[in-house]
């Protein structure tokens, strides 16, 4: 049986107390104020999360992927980090994955039962032939989730990176994992809806690690996504954009740089301003291990 009265995220608000009894501008203002102490809770674990971000990447490089698991809003927060990653930096899918209790059909009808199988949440990792180049994020509000102790510990066996994203104190998955990340988040404005605080502040931490992640990799040069897959009208736009502003040519110019390299923005940035052939510019990014700032500085020294 869980105590649920020994679980912070499960604590009764004061702040809340009264909400069904508030104007609707007075409900918002106090879900509000609740809202900046989840991102309160998040600054305290920056240093842990840089690190994190950073032996992503490492692994990543090495062959290994970022999977995250999690059951319920945890679970479907990390889905939603991993589908943004293919279009945003143009990863292939199965590098950043998202595993949740129940399978895909969970995403949008909740199946809170499978939740409560560990047996399930080790199935589903081994299904994905984890390796020790992984990176293993379980996500777990109260840090506790059976689904998800359940993969942290395959993945332990399998000697990958696990990391507990949790928002309770001394959770079961921070114990098993290389490292904990636990934002106190502390009692939701309604009690147990852990989809409001706990999930912004998990929502901010998976950003954090994917993006950090991506950057280190060379998929962002400054602050644009220079590896954003232009499948669509508007993403095709911001890759012209995109080359425009970082090759310093015209649209007409950067728009022929982007034909020839069929759609890629770092392979057109490098054919603007080398005047260099596809070729070139690809064996330049091969080079560089894809960071477009080595890649440019070459093409420079060249010319």
């Amino acid at each position: 049986m869980i105590d649920l009265k020994r679980l912070d995220t499960e604590r009764k608000n004061p702040s809340s107390a009264h909400i069904d009894e508030l104007s609707p501008l007075e409900m918002m203002q106090v879900i509000h104020a609740e809202d900046q102490k989840a991102v309160d809770a998040v600054t305290p674990l920056l240093p842990e999360i840089a690190k994190t971000a950073d032996e992503v990447a490492r692994r990543i490089r090495l062959g290994g992927r970022l999977i995250y698991c999690g059951a319920g809003t945890s679970g479907r927060l990390g889905v939603l980090d991993a589908v943004e990653c293919p279009p945003t930096y143009g990863t292939p899918p199965e590098l950043v994955t998202g595993v949740m209790a129940g399978g895909t059909n969970a995403m949008f009808r909740a199946k809170e039962g499978a939740e409560d199988d560990e047996a399930l949440g080790k199935a589903d990792l081994a299904a994905l032939s984890v390796t020790k180049l992984d990176t293993v994020v379980g996500i777990s509000a109260s840090g506790r989730t059976p689904y998800v102790v359940g993969a942290l510990q395959y993945a332990k066996e399998k000697e990958a990176f696990t990391v507990a994203v949790a928002c309770a104190s001394h959770s079961p998955i921070a114990n098993i994992a290389d490292v904990g990340l636990t934002a106190l988040t502390g009692a939701e404005v309604v009690t147990g809806s852990t989809r409001m605080k706990a999930g912004t502040a998990q929502k901010m931490i998976l950003n954090m690690i994917s993006t950090g992640a991506m950057i280190r990799l060379g998929k962002v040069y400054g602050n644009l996504m220079v590896d954003v897959a232009a499948t669509n009208e508007k993403l095709r736009e911001r890759a012209l954009r995109i080359v425009m502003e970082v090759s310093g040519c015209n649209r007409e110019e950067s728009a022929s740089a982007l034909r020839v390299a069929d759609g890629q923005a770092k392979t057109a940035i490098l054919i603007a301003v080398g005047k260099c052939t596809k070729e070139e510019a690809e064996r330049l990014l091969q080079e560089t291990d894809g960071q477009l700032s080595a890649a440019l500085s070459i093409i420079k020294e060249e010319k």
